[in-house]
């Protein structure tokens, strides 16, 4: 008897993680990820799931890593029953609905492969280190290695499944004068020159202090960068509404390089010294006699509390997904735009949301400039994500449905935003050519894609020619040629400028006339929100009255002050390099 009730517990044990009853072979399926198809296959021996292979076009640091893990949990436990990755939900999603598909072929049943698996555990945890940082993203990430650098350990807190946060999918452009990249081109330029534009680009209403602390850091922050193996593309370029030639481009493309880079130099401190918490957001700052010495987290139900025997940095970034509060606060350039939930943001949905404002706040920082919104033109129809061909760089027009140019572009990004606002459909053609991908196999600096895999995925169209072009487009091609002439009368330097006031003044400008052209319809996309927590010159958060708050610091998009009305293209990373490690810096040296 006792033989026979152990056999039927190991056979309840076996039920739901595999089945007898699946064939052994190797399954196919085909579904709709979150940027392109994701084809996924599955491999059967004996019954069990032996491997998982995907072919997919997803982001790096973001849809890639859920995959990676996602597809090890699944063969470790033998089941699809398990937590989805924060921050990647439709991979997720997509790539376990896939994994089911084959399981079925395979000829499982509803309940094989599907014993409920998750890594939460109840009893609370406490932890201790000198600096806890609140948000893994590119500003949490600098901040922590700059903290290290200076002798603390370190604690981060991400709410999310992986590091890197919105960084991981931004197009990676750092603005830096005087560079040797500069140089070597023959562009002159100095902090100054970026201090002025930044003032001038952000309505003249930023912070002089804190402008003038990130274009005179830039240049070491890049320096910085470069020391931990980080290579930049020798090519500078202007990123969209840069105003200037001094966006700097890693190599490779894309703000995921600054993320793996940061997380090698942290994996050299090793586990005791920083620790990191994945899907863990933070609930509550701890105050004590004033000072902020502490955080409050959840992991999955857990409650984590993380001990700051020096500081707090707030690094979580904006809040251009949360559509109520942006809403709410849009009272600045934006005012008579409709910015709800029809307009998309650029960012990971559920990495802006806004938190780190309201920890900030209820431990009495001031929250300052939330008006200052900033709407980009390059957003995909539906989405508002930045993808496929870019509105970075030069040699790209924008025409609008009737095939006409509407706006110089090369101006800044709330001017180029409000001229699509103010067209048929509020959306229109980015249009390129030969100049900008001589190569369809060869990778793109802007996008670290290739146009071959673009056009695959069909939201670009190419066309030979400029009548196949305007055929694709609707329009009428005698107007479309007259549009693109009137741009080449200045790349070739026969007249200074056109009606819009767009100058040939970049070393990259040149006519645009030979095919084959690439085409992609485009919309406006919330990328950025300048508002946020009152910082000074030493990323210390601040009050209404302008007074330190012992133990807090900030960095990154969820401060206010440093860019004003409008960010320049390529100074958020910028912003979150130099501003994150001097956060980390001051706050692992605080008495």
């Amino acid at each position: 008897m006792k033989q026979i009730t152990l056999a039927v517990l190991a056979a309840f044990a076996i039920a739901g993680t595999c089945s007898a009853a699946v064939k052994d072979g190797t399954y196919t399926k085909t579904v709709t990820g979150h940027n392109a198809p994701i084809t996924v296959t599955v491999d059967i021996k004996g019954g069990k799931i032996a491997s998982i292979a995907t072919k997919d076009l997803e982001s790096p640091g973001v849809g890639k890593v859920a995959i990676k893990k996602l597809e090890d949990s699944v063969i470790k436990n033998q089941s699809t029953n398990i937590d989805i990755v924060s921050g990647a939900s439709v991979t997720s999603f997509q790539l376990l609905g896939a994994i089911k598909d084959c399981l079925k072929q395979a000829g499982a049943e509803k309940g094989d492969f599907n014993k409920r698996i998750t890594d939460a555990n109840k009893a609370p945890v406490t932890e201790r280190a000198d600096v806890v940082i609140v948000g893994g993203g590119g500003a949490g990430l600098a901040s922590a290695v700059s903290a290290l650098e200076h002798g603390a350990k370190v604690i981060i807190i991400e709410k999310l499944g992986f590091l890197g946060g919105s960084t991981n999918v931004c197009g990676g452009a750092l603005n830096a004068s005087g560079t040797k990249y500069q140089k070597a081109l023959g562009i002159e330029d100095n902090p100054q020159k970026h201090f002025e534009q930044t003032m001038k680009g952000g309505h003249n209403v930023s912070d002089p202090k804190l402008v003038k602390v990130l274009a005179d850091n830039a240049p070491s922050a890049l320096l910085w960068l470069e020391g931990m193996g980080l290579k930049f593309n020798p090519k500078v370029g202007a990123a969209t509404g840069a105003l200037y030639q001094r966006s700097h481009y890693p190599n490779p493309a894309g703000g995921n390089t600054y993320v793996v880079t940061l997380e090698k130099q942290l994996a050299k401190y090793g586990p005791d010294r920083v620790k990191v918490f994945l899907e863990t957001p933070a609930t509550e700052l701890i105050m004590k006699d004033g000072r902020v010495v502490g955080v409050k987290a959840k992991h999955k139900g857990q409650d984590v509390t993380a001990v700051a025997d020096k500081g707090v940095i707030v690094t979580t970034g904006g809040f251009g997904s949360n559509v109520e509060f942006r809403q709410k606060v849009n009272t600045g350039v934006w005012k008579e735009a409709d910015l709800g939930k029809e307009i998309g943001c650029s960012n990971i949905g559920v990495a802006a949301q806004g938190q780190g404002l309201q920890l900030a706040e209820k431990a009495g920082a001031e929250l300052i400039g939330l008006s200052d919104i900033q709407v980009h033109p390059n957003g995909s129809p539906g989405t508002g994500l930045m993808l496929d061909i870019k509105t970075s760089g030069r040699n790209r027009l924008f025409i609008n449905t009737n095939g006409d140019r509407f706006v110089n572009e090369g101006a800044a990004r709330d001017v180029l935003s409000k001229a699509v606002f103010a067209q048929p459909g509020s959306t229109y053609w980015l249009v390129q050519n030969k100049l900008r991908y001589p190569d369809e196999n060869a990778i793109d600096l802007l996008s670290g894609r290739t146009m071959r895999d673009m056009l695959a995925q069909g939201r670009v169209k190419k066309a030979a020619n400029l009548d196949e072009l305007a055929k694709i487009i609707n329009v009428d091609p005698a107007r479309l040629k007259a549009a693109i002439e009137s741009y080449n009368q200045v790349a070739r330097h026969e007249v200074e400028q056109d009606k819009f006031g767009f100058k040939a003044t970049h070393t990259d400008d040149r006519p645009m006339v030979e095919g084959p052209w690439y085409v992609a319809r485009k919309v406006p996309t919330i990328h950025h929100t300048m508002g946020g927590i009152h910082i000074d010159t030493g990323a210390h958060a601040v009050n209404a009255k302008g007074e330190i708050i012992p133990g807090l610091y900030a960095a990154g998009e969820v401060t206010g002050g440093i860019h004003g009305a409008n960010r320049l293209g390529g100074n958020a990373v910028a912003d979150l390099m130099v501003f994150g490690r001097i956060a980390g810096s001051n706050a692992a040296q605080a008495k």
